[in-house]
């Protein structure tokens, strides 16, 4: 599962998630994309079940990038603990997705079975998501 290998700080805050992706929101690599219509938390979990539909429906061929990583840590209190006592520990680790951002490319393989990959790796995700190609150099509707 993807994490870190070290961090400067163990927890932190949650943040905000408002307006649209900065950078991270066109396709660069591949032919076919996953961009996120949303913005929300993509757990670590999330990203490999999504890896490992879209390289089984492609078998084994063409190539997947990933183009997020979950570097903020989500941190959890017990059930039934009272108030106080400080912060919880690290659960796992999500990644930041903000409307726009590309979140896994596809290359190398025909374009119905790259969007097949791509539509099964939507059901993974806890967030609306749409399947986009290079046309142009700009991402449209596949």
């Amino acid at each position: 599962m993807l994490m870190p290998k070290r961090v400067k700080w163990r927890k932190q805050m949650r943040g905000r998630m408002r307006g649209k992706a900065l950078r991270g929101a066109e396709i660069l690599s591949g032919e076919y994309g996953l961009q996120a219509l949303e913005p929300g938390w993509v757990t670590a979990r999330q990203i490999e079940a999504a890896r490992r539909a879209i390289v089984h429906n492609m078998k084994r061929r063409g190539k997947v990038w990933i183009r997020i990583f979950p570097d903020k840590p989500y941190t959890h209190r017990p059930p039934e603990t009272r108030m106080g006592k400080g912060k919880g520990n690290v659960e796992y680790w999500v990644a930041v997705v903000r409307p726009g951002r590309i979140m896994f490319e596809v290359g190398g393989l025909p374009s119905d079975q790259a969007i097949e990959a791509l539509t099964q790796a939507t059901y993974k995700f806890s967030i609306k998501t749409k399947v986009i190609g290079r046309q142009d150099g700009k991402g449209d509707q596949a």
